[in-house]
């Protein structure tokens, strides 16, 4: 009965009622412009495209852009390239001195960099288009000529455009976070099709058969604890208590409330996962000119290996370690208490307070990194178990932290509507907490 009453209520509010639906319409777009093949592609020949993308790095690729990458559609590229360059510009952020600038001067700061990322995407995509379309020659013998690149890299380029055009209008006009919800229906419009191949081959007397519909359902439990088990790594946070100290002004009292500051255990977000895939990606190409399955190289060509899994748990700890020193900065933040009349209780302000607090976030990332990297492993272990390669996806990794991630900051947003027209949220007790730092993917 609550559930249905809270559907009522978010209803009845017309604003939040209007974000809905423009969100619900810009989606249906967004998922009929991947089904629009390129021109010159016959939808019946991409038998050998889809069987290029069931694994590996094209698996990952193909997921993010919701099925376009092997239907060869307009939409082919996706979101990813708007991601890199997003990534890029970020990382430019924190060591040139000009970018760092523009982060400082607000809106207008913001949109500099909004500007050069859609630049930066339109060369990204200039360099993806043209290796697409040489791939799309290999496996469906698409006729290419200088013209045809051109035409369709200017298409390839326009659709992946569309999409950031999409997402920028579902921030604007719609439920938010437009971009990431972008990633997330392209993410659980695989779901369906991955669980339903999963119940098929479970069924007795399908080929290959395993433990039969016990073991479905107990795939299905677990993907359940490995869901709770990421929401927990999302919502994470040590609180730290800040004073502020009494300022009187005439005869008035002003401060002398204690804060705190949320101090995220997973701060760095999905980006070490980022990070360490496109690392372990590496050897597997190097493999792969070489033509060797053996040797150095050759160890790393197998996703479910020990050695593959092991580096990869290794290098997402380094960098969760590494992205976080560079996102969280403990002076700046105890620079900015000092500046505002506020000292963390029995700790000197200034100096001893930066490092306290760089202590607290070592502390608390350890766990955070180890978490981080046992949640990206997972699908080896869910491969290992006989649980097929679409469906192992959900069991962790880049997929499931950003579902996560995305749905909290949804229903985070819905819930902050119903609050302000004094409705109930959408639990009964305490908030939702989305992600409060770092990006959306």
């Amino acid at each position: 009965m609550r559930f249905i009453q809270t559907i009522k209520n978010i209803w009845t509010i017309e604003e939040l009622r209007k974000r809905l639906t423009v969100t619900f319409l810009l989606v249906v777009v967004y998922r009929l412009g991947c089904y629009v093949a390129l021109p010159g592609i016959n939808p019946h020949d991409l038998e050998q495209l889809q069987s290029q993308t069931s694994g590996g790095l094209m698996q990952l690729l193909d997921m993010f852009s919701g099925g376009a990458f092997s239907q060869a559609s307009i939409f082919a590229l996706g979101i990813m390239p708007y991601i890199t360059a997003s990534i890029v510009i970020q990382l430019l952020g924190m060591v040139l001195p000009s970018f760092q600038k523009m982060q400082r001067e607000g809106e207008s700061g913001r949109q500099k960099l909004n500007q050069y990322t859609r630049y930066l995407t339109v060369l990204i995509l200039l360099v993806q288009g043209p290796a697409y379309l040489i791939n799309l020659q290999h496996t469906v013998g698409l006729t290419l000529t200088t013209a045809n690149v051109l035409f369709l890299t200017v298409v390839l380029a326009a659709g992946s455009m569309f999409i950031m055009w999409l997402g920028e209008r579902i921030t604007d006009r719609g439920i938010g976070n437009g971009i990431s919800f972008i990633i997330l229906v392209g993410i659980i419009a695989r779901l369906p099709q991955a669980l339903f191949y999963e119940f098929i081959s479970r069924m007795p007397g399908a080929q290959g058969s395993q433990g039969g519909l016990i073991m479905f359902i107990i795939e299905v439990i677990l993907l359940l604890a490995v869901t709770i088990c990421a929401v927990l790594l999302v919502q994470g946070t040590r609180k730290v208590p800040v004073q502020y100290a009494k300022r009187i002004v005439g005869n008035k009292q002003y401060g002398g409330a204690r804060q705190y500051i949320p101090l995220k255990v997973n701060a760095a977000g999905v980006m070490p996962i980022i990070f360490a895939q496109a690392i372990m990606f590496i050897p597997l190409t190097l493999a792969g000119f070489g033509q060797s399955s053996g040797g150095f190289f050759g160890a790393f060509t197998d996703i479910n290996g020990f050695w593959y899994n092991f580096v990869y748990f290794i290098l997402i700890v380094a960098f969760t370690y590494f992205y976080t020193a560079i996102t969280v900065r403990p002076t700046q933040m105890a620079e900015d208490m000092k500046r505002n009349n506020g000292f963390i209780p029995g700790v000197k302000p200034g100096k001893k307070t930066a490092e306290y607090l760089d202590a607290i976030m070592s502390r608390i990332t350890l766990p955070g990194s180890l978490f981080l990297g046992i949640v990206a492993i997972l699908p080896a272990f869910a491969r290992s178990l006989g649980i097929s390669q679409n469906f192992a996806q959900f069991f962790g990794g880049t997929s499931l932290l950003i579902m996560v991630g995305v749905v909290l900051d949804t229903l985070q947003q819905i819930e902050s509507h119903l609050m302000m027209h004094h409705y109930d949220g959408l639990m009964k007790e305490g908030k939702i907490k989305g992600r409060t730092t770092g990006s959306a993917y």
